[in-house]
């Protein structure tokens, strides 16, 4: 902890005009204000924007240039900006590439369509939306945030383009169903850790977790109708792009063959494929041959969950043995992925009449427009890992440490600076129970008044996803939404739910 007059980790930079905890909350606001205008104003291209502004925040903070970016001799130095953009990508890329073949078979075979269509007319158009929120906050809770974005988003464009409105009246309630899980329930890693911090059951965590959870999705439902009624972004074009030109290969490829997707009549006589117009229309044809099946659809996006929620759960309840290690190798989200994308090509490809060859076009296609999102995301690690080593989340922690208020209180607002700071709202909980935790023991709290507070550090950490928070360009660049209208609706929806949420656990808090 940093006392008054006592030296920061790092003294170079600007740190040595304004030394200690006020020079790294500067560096850490310019460089904030910094990243948002070169992106907004000056339309930097976000990767860039974020990479230079990393360095220009290392400087400042006063990390040598060994400590950004390592030596060329082989040592023991780290980099950080090489451990920022590996420690994010090593998890999230796998899963993006997996997710994204796997939502492009169910796009181009017509499966998202069905489900979409299905869901829609269980509830309606009108209430299209809550079938959206619905199913993330369902397919939140067994599996991570990014996960669910890549597999749901499919469902999300092809209702959006069924009804011809703004991909934000749906995406967002859905976004806000799986952020919500993420934060407040297990088996998701943050109320996790927490709860292991504070030792509290996580019984108490899941009931806490519903109390809290439910009325914060229902106000980030009601801002999400909002912002999509008056905010217009299109299906991303280079999603639909990917889509169609997929499309055109299983077309054109059956015609060569001579398959037929339905087992009568022939295909690729005369007129079809003389242009590309012709060619379009053949691929959505070839894709509607054969209506896809419901439980088909479902089969395949509940597989994941299923091994995902039962590895999570068999850490807690079964002893290591042979059977746990089992569950839990299939029940990682690469395995699990994997699993049911190579359930996809079989029942929505290969048994619909899809050669391998259509397999290997649809999957390439769908890559094409991951390499921009790839990068963003890991240049936003790296931006977080600048942060956090330059010391300016203990120097934030520090400054609510002394300030005399409900621990409950104290909690939320640590989580949540250390959120906006930093970006990862895993590290933003555990860091946060860390700092409360002696806190709490001077008062021998009960149960149910300690996982409130976990709720109130949960709902700090999603406060004001922004520029150095991963999820926000996954959800930008996956979306095809502006970075301005990134801020207006997601930033925004995240920081609904987060006040929504500790509202609640602090009202909770006075009679518990």
């Amino acid at each position: 902890m940093l006392l008054a007059g006592e030296a920061a980790p790092h003294t170079g930079g600007l740190l040595a005009l304004i030394p200690g905890t006020g020079g790294l909350l500067t560096v850490a606001a310019l460089g904030i204000v910094l990243l948002l205008v070169l992106i907004i104003k000056i339309r930097l291209q976000p990767f860039v924007a974020l990479l230079a502004v990393s360095i220009a925040v290392g400087l400042g903070a006063g990390l040598s240039v060994t400590e950004l970016f390592g030596t060329v001799q082989k040592s023991d130095a780290v980099s950080m900006i090489e451990s920022g953009m590996g420690g994010i990508l090593g998890h999230v890329a796998i899963i993006i590439g997996l997710g994204t073949m796997l939502g492009a078979i169910l796009e181009v075979s017509g499966g998202a369509e069905a489900l979409s269509a299905r869901l829609l007319g269980l509830f309606g158009e009108r209430r299209g939306p809550l079938a959206m929120g619905l199913t993330g906050l369902i397919f939140g809770i067994p599996v991570f945030f990014d996960v669910g974005i890549f597999v749901l988003a499919p469902i999300v464009y092809a209702a959006a383009k069924r009804s011809g409105k703004s991909i934000l009246l749906y995406c967002m309630p859905m976004l806000a169903g799986l952020s919500m899980t993420h934060a407040f329930l297990p088996p998701h890693p943050g109320p996790v850790a927490a709860a292991g911090l504070l030792d509290v059951e996580l019984g108490w965590i899941i009931l806490m977790g519903v109390v809290c959870g439910i009325p914060a999705v229902l106000a980030a439902w009601a801002y999400a109708a909002w912002i999509g009624n008056r905010l217009f972004v299109a299906v991303p074009q280079d999603m639909l792009e990917a889509a169609e030109e997929a499309k055109r290969a299983v077309a054109a490829e059956k015609r060569t063959s001579g398959t037929r997707g339905t087992g009568t009549g022939t295909e690729g006589t005369g007129t079809e494929g003389t242009g590309g117009t012709g060619s379009a229309a053949a691929g959505e044809a070839a894709a509607a041959e054969q209506p896809v099946a419901l439980g088909t659809v479902l089969a395949i996006i509940g597989t994941p969950l299923v091994l995902i929620l039962a590895a999570t759960f068999s850490s807690l309840a079964l002893d290591p043995s042979t059977l746990r290690s089992v569950i839990e190798f299939v029940g990682h989200p690469f395995v699990a992925l994997t699993v049911a994308l190579l359930m996809a090509y079989y029942l929505l490809g290969l048994r619909r009449g899809w050669s391998r060859k259509s397999l290997e076009s649809v999957s390439t296609a769908s890559l094409k427009p991951v390499g921009n999102i790839l990068l963003v995301v890991g240049a936003g690690g790296v931006f977080g890992a600048v942060l956090q080593g330059s010391g300016v989340a203990q120097a934030l922690a520090d400054v609510f440490g002394d300030a005399g208020l409900p621990v409950i209180v104290l909690a939320y607002l640590i989580s949540l600076v250390l959120r906006v700071a930093q970006g990862s709202a895993t590290v933003a909980i555990v860091t946060t129970a860390g700092i409360v935790a002696p806190l709490l023991a001077q008062s021998d709290p009960s149960q149910a008044h300690l996982a409130l507070v976990i709720m109130a550090i949960s709902a700090g950490s999603i406060f004001a996803s922004h520029v150095n928070d991963g999820g926000f360009w996954m959800v930008s660049k996956y979306f095809g939404i502006s970075e301005r209208d990134t801020l207006a609706s997601w930033t925004v929806l995240e920081s609904v739910l987060s006040v929504a949420g500790f509202a609640v656990a602090a009202l909770v808090s006075i009679v518990v």
